[in-house]
């Protein structure tokens, strides 16, 4: 094997993981599970006060949920980040609400009519780079937030809390900047209200979205119009 071929196939190798990593949710695909995937929701209501509006993520359980005082607003399945990539523990407030937000290192790199997954720090010379869609973002910390992505069962994501896209437009509905958030591995409602909530099928068999597609807004209108209770 030639030093020349080296950097291409070490690419192509980063750009099949990163297909894997960072799709976000789809409505692409067939078969019943993913006709359940795409019809998930969960039930919210609306607060009536929304400065008491505060959020409590269980980690070990995958919930995030939305309170006023001890009334249940939201109880959503999320998913956080992995070992290597952990959500952050501790006491935040939301201080950034963006419908259309785009991730900064992950995405996609395009050149002509070609485009493939990519980190900005591999983007080949010569290409360019847009970052991965992450709709309805809720930002806590620096770099880390809630948004729409892939739902799983396991820990999966670079730190942030995933959500599913039919909920997140209720979450981002819900929350206002300076909602204070909670993140710990456990909560005392995961042993009352967050037992036995339904969740959405894995989405790890699922197809992603055309990675141009990607590259336009077409991602961000994919979700159901909210309602609440």
């Amino acid at each position: 094997m030639t030093n020349k071929l080296l950097p291409t196939l070490k690419f192509l190798a980063l750009a099949a993981l990163a297909s894997l990593s960072f799709s976000s949710c789809s409505t692409t695909g067939g078969g019943s599970a993913m006709a359940r995937y795409d019809a998930y929701d969960r039930p919210a209501t609306l607060p009536t006060n929304p400065s008491k509006v505060r959020v409590k993520v269980s980690l070990k359980n995958q919930l995030a949920y939305v309170m006023e005082g001890s009334k249940p607003l939201l109880i959503m399945p999320i998913t956080v980040g992995t070992a290597k990539d952990p959500t952050p523990r501790g006491n935040f407030r939301i201080y950034h609400k963006e419908h259309y937000r785009r991730a900064n290192t992950h995405g996609y790199a395009y050149k002509g009519n070609i485009v493939r997954p990519a980190y900005l720090r591999n983007k080949p010379s010569g290409w360019s780079f847009k970052g991965t869609p992450m709709p309805y973002w809720c930002e806590f910390k620096s770099a880390y937030g809630f948004h729409t992505g892939w739902m799983k069962p396991f820990p999966a994501s670079h730190g942030c809390l995933r959500m599913h896209k039919n909920v997140a437009p209720k979450f981002f509905r819900l929350v206002s900047k300076g909602t204070p958030v909670n993140i710990a591995t456990t909560q005392p409602e995961d042993a009352t209200i967050g037992r036995n909530i339904p969740r959405p099928p894995d989405s790890t068999p699922f197809p992603g979205n055309p990675h141009a597609m990607m590259l336009t807004n077409k991602f961000f209108t994919m979700h159901k119009k909210p309602s609440y209770q």
